[in-house]
């Protein structure tokens, strides 16, 4: 549906270069459906069937009611299975996985366009089927490895494809109203394809496409696909094309084509049939991986978490004992308090550096396995004063969830701050928090003590992530982890910050809501700074009183923390600062209320869309943004702000609701700068203008200008181990948002990645006279034999401008994966169905035994669920005659549950499923049944089955009698 499936009508900037220009782009039919709107959908839709299942099974209590019109929000406070006013829970996650996984699927139409088999354009059936099942088998394999963003963003993009088939074949002409399962289990075969030789279509007539289908195609029930290109008419002869003013091939005769992208498209009649071919096929999809990786693991595929992830960088180098004690005992007093709650972090990730060597990575969602990996750290060595820890904070930007807080413990300078522009991409891409605690910063004593340069890279790395720089003695560390016990709270927002750099006494202004608990300020500075602060009321309180009327005050090292007393007080506060010394102003709180953004470019065309835009801003030009609110489905935003406290400089941005909890802002000609997104919400109806509930937010990352832009687009995000893969890249000189075709210049160029992979790239390209402002290199990747299938890459690639030092980037993930050579899911024979059933079924059995195997060259039994009924299911593995290893399931059940249903799962993530069923009959000989499920469940059997019931129902009402 390449979107080609139609976006909704919204103002978005006309992509022609750098075009300054701003207007509507208007969708030819706005009623019809997107990618976007189907992967939201059937994602909704399954994770809300999951959390049902998963609280049937507990005994626990889920009313939402499953149908095509849940929110996320919604969603998400059903699956916590708690009282939504006694916790609070954000959606924030939910939010930005949802938006990963529909980004990702429009991501195939801008690095795959010219793709037929990423569309199952022209034919290319086989092709497009191999695309589908290969990620998939990615998927599984990231979820295996607990690496769920990579996962998710393969997710996406197989997804595309998938939806593609419904909208470019013609499945939905042949009378086909279910999904094609066969496009997502490679063991079948793919039946009844029209082919090469023979033709499809005729011409339309007129406007009229509706019977362009030849009638030998449909009563033949042959499967075909229309040609698609933007360049040539070139076609075979007799074939179908796709169709629309974009496919040059639908000039040429058989003329138009048979897309269903649109209400509006060739065959649009049949739009809504094809979509919702779509999002059924869509939820097929997710339920296999459901049963291949398990429900929790789906659930954290989906994103569904109220925690944050629990992030330490460490150094172990010989002074650093206290630091890793106290890293320790701050982490374990969190895992010990919040495990089996809401609050329990979503996943856990450890990197440890010193030198010569960094990592390695410890990701795990298992509270034990983080414990031990961090209680092996010991603190040795170190001989020469800098430490590789901006390597380490590479490994963990890339590990972590967007939008994590990273705590970094050092007590060195970094050895490789050649990586500081690498790590700011990084953060900016990632917009996650990165705070530095800093152990006895200049302490004469100490050969390793930072100096105030080492110290202000780390300062200046968490300004651009909105985190913080704790410079604190040893002996207070434990005063200064608060911090980290604070972020790990759920609903954690930020309501205000800002930084002073060079310092100069100044007033802030922040708002706070009734919304807001647990509100608490962070001030960071020298010894000498002091402040007030002041009520909405004018109380005030200055920062000689450590407990006073408006809050508690605790010191450590250059940090002060306030811990607001009166959390009903609402409206707007002042902090006055008086410092002529750098410093930072922070104030955070719980609250249902967030907002997450991602910067967009909209494009037009045939394949129009948003696009996730990697890299920053070009200054002078214009910017869109994708805001998204979480908390309640009844926010409205009426300002959203760029904001630059070094000027000062303020932006507005102008709003477009996109419906539900998704907005578009657009700025017009953004000046040079480094800004913050602010943001004014209004929750309630707006009929009752007094009812609303007013808020204010920020984002913590800082997003930062440039006059260059970086822009790569890979052919796959699928990298197999031993494998090397070239990546193409442009780099574009502008002049007040506007390509300058006549610039010239010079760009040092670096690529890094954050697996040490072997990588070539170009040192620098030039812009030459003749070049039109742009430059292309190339970087190669070489995914290493030893590469574990599941695990990612990261890979950055930066362009400097010589003359002005001025930067961009874009960054690029990679899954590692594998080939799969066992794609046929384990096969069951039933080999018997013994009952006892008396007329009171609660008191006698039944028993159904099969064989599982996975055949002589699969890769084996991995395990056996019990996915329906509530009996007893045991196992045994014996050698077959041809020395294959033969499962033998034995599942014992009460007359009551007439029914089992096996799930078999074998190592690659295939999957089948065992049916069994209470019969007259003892005995079953084998079945033989297709390479995804093998039952023995007949009309008839099931006729015997309702016969026995019935014959029950009428003893026990004899006997009742």
């Amino acid at each position: 549906m390449s979107n080609k499936w139609s976006v909704v009508p919204l103002v978005v900037l006309t992509l022609t270069g750098l075009a300054k220009s701003f207007q509507p782009l208007i969708a030819s039919d706005v009623n019809s459906t997107t990618h976007r709107s189907i992967t939201k959908r059937a994602a909704l839709l399954k994770t809300a069937e999951v959390c049902r299942d998963i609280a049937k099974a507990e005994g626990k209590n889920f009313s939402l009611t499953i149908d095509d019109s849940l929110s996320v929000d919604q969603v998400q406070e059903a699956c916590s299975f708690s009282d939504i006013s006694t916790s609070l829970l954000s959606s924030i996650m939910f939010h930005a996985s949802i938006a990963s996984l529909y980004f990702s699927n429009a991501n195939v139409d801008l690095t795959s366009a010219s793709s037929d088999e990423h569309h199952f354009d022209g034919e290319t059936f086989l092709k497009g089927r191999d695309l589908i099942t290969k990620g998939v088998s990615a998927v599984k394999a990231s979820v295996k490895q607990d690496n769920f963003i990579a996962g998710r963003w393969t997710l996406g993009s197989v997804c595309h494809t998938l939806q593609d088939f419904y909208s470019h074949s013609n499945w939905v002409e042949l009378g086909n109203r279910s999904p094609y399962n066969a496009l997502i289990k490679p063991g079948q075969t793919l039946e009844n394809l029209a082919g090469p030789n023979i033709s499809t279509c005729r011409n339309c007539t007129g406007e009229n496409c509706d019977d362009n289908i030849l009638p030998d195609v449909l009563q033949q029930g042959l499967l075909t696909s229309g040609y698609f290109n933007l360049i040539s008419s070139e076609k075979p002869d007799g074939k179908c094309s796709h169709g629309g003013s974009f496919d040059q091939t639908s000039k040429r005769e058989p003329v138009g084509g048979i897309n269903k992208d649109e209400t509006g498209s060739s065959h649009g009649s049949l739009h809504y049939e094809a979509a919702n071919l779509a999002v059924n096929a869509t939820l097929e999809l997710l339920e296999n991986i459901r049963i291949a990786v398990g429900d929790k693991n789906f659930l954290r595929l989906m994103g569904l978490s109220q925690s944050s992830a629990l992030c330490f960088v460490i150094d172990t180098t010989g002074s650093m004992s206290d630091d890793i004690a106290e890293a320790k005992r701050v982490s374990f007093n969190i895992i010990d308090s919040k495990r089996g709650t809401q609050q329990e972090p979503s996943i856990y990730i450890l990197v440890p550096f010193n030198d010569p060597g960094f990592g390695p990575l410890h990701v795990t969602t298992d509270a034990d396995v983080f414990k031990e990996s961090i209680n092996k750290l010991t603190a040795s060595g170190g001989g020469d004063i800098p430490e590789l820890c901006l390597s380490g904070l590479q490994l963990a930007l890339t590990a972590a969830p967007p939008s994590s807080e990273i705590f970094v413990f050092t007590d060195a300078p970094a050895k490789d701050a050649d990586l500081k522009n690498t790590i700011t991409a990084l953060i900016e891409s990632r917009k996650s928090e990165v705070t530095f605690m800093l152990t006895d910063v200049l302490a004469s004593r100490r050969k390793r003590a930072l100096n105030q340069a080492d110290a202000q890279l780390y300062r200046d790395l968490a300004r651009a992530s909105g985190g913080q720089a704790i410079e604190v003695s040893k002996s207070d560390l434990t005063l200064a982890t608060s911090v980290i016990e604070d972020s790990s709270s759920s609903a954690l927002v930020t309501v205000f910050q800002d930084v002073v750099n060079p310092g100069k006494p100044d007033n802030f202004t922040f708002a706070l809501d009734s919304s807001l608990q647990n509100i608490t300020v962070y001030i960071t500075g020298a010894s000498s700074l002091s402040f007030d602060l002041i009520s909405p009321t004018g109380e005030s309180q200055r920062s000689s009183e450590s407990s006073g009327p408006l809050a508690s005050l605790a010191l450590a090292g250059n940090l002060r923390r306030l811990t607001l007393n009166n959390v009903n007080e609402t409206g707007r506060w002042n902090i006055y600062v008086d410092s002529n010394d750098p410093y930072s102003v922070k104030v955070t709180g719980q609250s249902l209320f967030n907002f997450l953004y991602n910067l967009v470019e909209p494009q037009e065309g045939a394949h129009a869309d948003f696009f996730l835009k990697e890299g920053r801003p070009i200054s002078g030009g214009n910017m869109s943004l994708l805001v998204t609110m979480a908390g309640s489905d009844s926010v409205t935003i009426p300002e959203v702000t760029l904001f630059d406290s070094s000027g000062p400089t303020e932006v507005n941005g102008t709003l477009t609701s996109l419906g539900g909890s998704d907005f578009l802002v657009t700025f017009i000609e953004i000046p040079a700068g480094d800004f913050v997104v602010r943001l004014n919400g209004e929750e309630g109806s707006p009929l009752s203008r007094s009812s609303l509930s007013r808020f204010q937010r920020q984002a913590s990352t800082r997003i930062k200008t440039s006059s260059i832009s970086v822009t790569a687009q890979p052919k796959s995000t699928i990298i197999e181990p031993g494998s090397t893969i070239s990546i193409t890249f442009t780099v574009t000189k502008t002049t007040n948002g506007v390509i300058n075709e006549t610039a010239t210049g010079t760009f040092a160029v670096r690529a890094t990645n954050d697996r040490s992979f072997d990588s070539t790239s170009p040192s620098s390209i030039t812009i030459e006279a003749d070049t039109g402002g742009k430059a292309n290199g190339t970087v190669t990747l070489t995914a290493p034999d030893s590469a574990a299938s599941g695990s990612d890459i990261t890979l950055t690639i930066e362009a400097e401008d010589e003359a002005t030092t001025d930067i961009n980037y874009t960054v690029l993930r990679f899954s590692i994966a594998a080939e799969v050579t066992d794609v046929n899911g384990p096969v069951c024979q039933e080999i018997s169905t013994s009952t006892n059933c008396s007329a009171l079924c609660y008191t006698s059995q039944w028993k159904f035994v099969a064989n599982v195997t996975d055949g002589v060259n699969g890769t084996g039994i991995e395990r056996i669920t019990v996915r329906e009924g509530n009996g007893t299911l045991n196992t045994t593995v014996v050698v077959g005659l041809g020395g294959e290893n033969i499962t033998v399931a034995s599942y014992l059940a009460s007359c009551c549950a007439d029914r089992v249903e096996l799930t078999v799962v074998d190592n690659v993530g295939n999957v089948g499923i065992c049916l069994g069923q209470v019969r007259q009959s003892t005995t079953v000989a084998p079945v033989t049944a297709n390479n995804l499920t093998t039952n023995s469940t007949s009309t008839g059997q099931h006729t015997i089955s309702t016969t026995l019931w019935i014959w029950i129902l009428v003893v026990t009402l004899s006997l009742w009698k």
